[in-house]
């Protein structure tokens, strides 16, 4: 496989470093880098107050060091929650989180989640992610709270953008939130994914990672501290290269990052904050495996180096370059609040594949029998939007206000060509070979205004509406599935009410209730229609009930709930080939119960449990949905005293179904994951410190088949994704 060179990223290293190197370094106050704050709410800067009157924890001292259970736990829940969520701090996503790791990865330990990483940490999209057996697109994903994704149908590509260096934390917020939780899918829940906050103390820490199928990490970050001269400015900036040969055969990874932060204080009560990334990927992708092919060459089967193959690896390409930028300013003065962030980010993807990778399509094109047929497609899109919320202390609580606006504009092509022939037009016109040319957009506009009554010092209630208002508009010349041109728009609006109560039972235990509509516009292929003025597809609306308790008193963090999800007018999909198409199931009802605790007990020992037992049935055939696990369930112990870190934690995912009808049935499985660090304070020169990390996935090499990633085009047969094999990534990271 060819290979992208490192000049430009270590040109860029190299840049950053003299960068930093004429910055008025601040003083160092101490050696150690203060480890960025976890939430304490779950998806939204308004919401953040929504319990005045909650402290946080003490340390508990445990064999000499402070110890504290938020820090060690690798989920909790939240002493101010409104909702059930997962708080996912950075000790966790550091020590136990592959360097190569993605968002996906991190979350999967949460309860009622499960995902599908094929190829190894990271080093391929995530095929699923489901939360209480809501599918991507379902939910919404923001980062430091800007929802992000693809307007056709609001999934998310989950190598493309932030890596789990740029992350300082995550919440998995598994519900609709308040009026002012904002996204195209919220229903579902969030994913809240928050970026890392500068250092006050300035250094550089470089780091190198290593390890199976082929895996090299290199990067570094550097922290500025913060810079008096320019009134306690702090900035960070990470630089990052990935390259590994992957899990599956052929489907290696090229990737460049680069992340920049910068804080700047305003005075004492007004903070600007700059956030820029690029990301760049080269990734050969695999569609799945027949079982007669994984029975013959093994459970990582996926691409393979004959050149006259649909599953050639040079024909299954992906290149993919993004962006994100934002501007944030954050002013509280006289009970005012004001938050405001405008943003962009782009997706830029040219993409090739064979015709029926690992099918039974035959070879042949217009120029050759013996000829590959393939297909080239780009996607293309941007996004900008801004945030605004306001907020003011008024009688007994606090009136919120706000809006979301983004507007989204994509390019989507798909062409039939010859792989054989440098890629020309299978057709005799370029007209002919085209499968979709598309242009569409997506605006949306979400203004809203809550109330947080405290009702007592202990009880309060937020109340609000939101009015979802979402516009699509298609140009095609040639429209997905119909082949003809279309022009056409539609709006959909919902104005969805929201209720929360939440009761501080003590000082260390919290109960709450919510009652709230969910909303969810139809995706762009409900527009790949001769007619779709006259369509019947309706938008999904969800009423969610929900109740929960949290309990946090040092040495023990607990938390349960109890949820039951109404969902009218179900969309769901199935893939053929490399077509998804979707369908109105009616409604579904999702049910369950959730838990997740961590408890410290001595000598720098705790024990960390989570479980969840989910259900969700098809009203109208009474029959579960597919991707939906029956339960989770995960249990693990942790070390951490001192210089070392030690966890041994295994993950269960229940039964599931791959497709509608009962079919494709998969067993339960389970993966077990061990990470250690060790960090050398001292007796190392100029270095302040010195750490050896290593993490090693499925440590009892569980390799059975857990997916249905489609059919194949032809004969419609079953393509299937194993689990990834024992693997390890051994780290070394220096701070200067």
């Amino acid at each position: 496989m060819k290979r992208i060179s490192r000049t430009t990223l270590f040109t860029s290293t190299q840049l950053a470093l003299c960068l930093i190197a004429n910055l008025p370094f601040a003083s160092y106050a101490s050696d150690a880098t203060p480890t960025a704050a976890i939430p304490a709410t779950a998806t939204n800067d308004a919401s953040a107050d929504s319990s005045k009157k909650v402290k946080n924890l003490d340390a508990v001292k445990v064999t000499g060091a402070a110890i504290t259970v938020d820090k060690i736990a690798p989920t909790q829940g939240s002493m101010m929650a409104i909702q059930p969520q997962s708080i996912i701090g950075e000790q966790y996503l550091r020590e136990n989180v592959a360097p190569t790791g993605d968002y996906t990865d991190a979350i999967s330990i949460a309860p009622s989640i499960s995902t599908v990483a094929p190829n190894g940490p990271g080093l391929m999209e995530a095929q699923s992610v489901t939360m209480r057996g809501f599918q991507d697109g379902e939910y919404n994903v923001t980062f430091d709270g800007i929802p992000w994704g693809d307007s056709n149908d609001f999934t998310h590509h989950s190598t493309s953008y932030f890596t789990t260096q740029d992350t300082g934390s995550i919440v998995v917020d598994r519900g609709p939130g308040t009026a002012s939780t904002l996204g195209n899918a919220t229903f579902g829940g969030t994913i809240a994914v928050g970026s890392r906050t500068p250092s006050d103390t300035a250094g550089i820490e470089p780091y190198l990672s290593f390890g199976s199928f082929g895996t090299w990490v290199e990067g570094a970050q550097l922290d500025t501290g913060a810079i008096q001269q320019t009134g306690g400015t702090t900035a960070l900036i990470n630089l990052e290269n990935v390259r590994s040969d992957g899990y599956l055969t052929y489907a290696g990874q090229r990737r460049q990052n680069v992340f920049a932060k910068i804080v700047q204080p305003i005075g004492d009560n007004t903070t600007l904050t700059f956030v820029g990334m690029y990301n760049n990927i080269h990734q050969n992708v695999p569609l799945g495996a027949t079982r007669a092919q994984i029975e013959a060459y093994g459970p990582n089967y996926g691409l393979n180096n004959d050149p006259y193959s649909q599953d050639y690896y040079c024909y299954n390409i992906d290149n993919i370059d993004t962006y994100m930028s934002y501007v944030g300013l954050h002013s509280a003065f006289d009970g005012w609040t004001i938050d405001n962030k405008a943003y962009t980010y782009s997706y830029n993807h040219f993409g090739w594949n064979g015709e029926d990778p690992n099918g039974e399509t035959p070879n042949g094109t217009i120029y050759s029998p013996l000829d590959v047929p393939a297909q080239a497609l780009r996607n293309t899109y941007t996004s900008y939007g801004d945030i605004f919320r306001l907020s003011k202390e008024l009688g007994p609580g606090e009136l919120r206000t706000g809006f979301w606006y983004d507007h989204q504009r994509n390019l989507r092509t798909l062409y039939e060509v010859d792989a054989n022939l440098n890629y020309a037009y299978n057709a005799p016109t370029q007209l002919a070979a085209t499968d979709r040319d598309m242009r569409d957009t997506l605006t949306t506009f979400q203004p809203y205004l809550e109330y947080n009554w405290n009702i007592t010092d202990r009880l309060s209630l937020t109340g609000g509406v939101k009015d979802a208002d979402f516009k699509r508009d298609i140009n095609a010349l040639v429209n997905q599935k119909t082949g003809e041109p279309l022009v056409y728009s539609k709006d959909y609006s919902k104005v969805l009410p929201s209720l929360a109560l939440h009761w501080q039972l003590s000082d260390s235990w919290t109960a709450y209730a919510q009652l709230a509509k969910g909303f969810l516009a139809p995706n762009l292929n409900t527009f790949y229609t001769s007619a779709p003025q006259d369509n019947t597809v309706k938008p999904q609306q969800t009423i969610n009930k929900q109740l929960g308790t949290t309990w946090s008193d040092g040495r023990l963090t607990l938390s349960a709930d109890g949820y039951y999800i109404n969902f009218n007018n179900k969309i769901e999909s199935r893939t053929v080939g490399a077509i998804t198409t979707f369908y109105n199931a009616g409604g579904a009802v999702y049910k369950g119960l959730e838990g997740e605790a961590t408890y410290l007990l001595a000598d720098g020992f705790s024990v960390y449990a989570n479980g969840s037992l989910n259900r969700a049935i098809d009203n109208a055939t009474n029959q579960w949905l597919p991707n939906a696990p029956s339960k989770t369930a995960a249990l693990g112990m942790i070390y951490n005293s001192g210089p070392l870190y030690a966890s041994l934690i295994d993950k269960f995912v229940g039964h599931r179904y791959g497709d509608t009808g009962l079919q494709q049935p998969f067993g339960g499985y389970a993966t077990t994951n061990f990470a250690a660090s060790y960090t050398f304070a001292e007796g190392f020169g100029a270095l302040k410190s010195v750490k050896i990390g290593v993490q090693v996935d499925n440590v009892f090499d569980n390799k059975s088949v857990y997916y249905l990633s489609g059919y194949t085009a032809q004969d419609n047969t079953p393509l299937y994704f194993t689990i990834p094999a024992r693997s390890y990534e051994l780290t070394f990271s220096a701070k200067l």
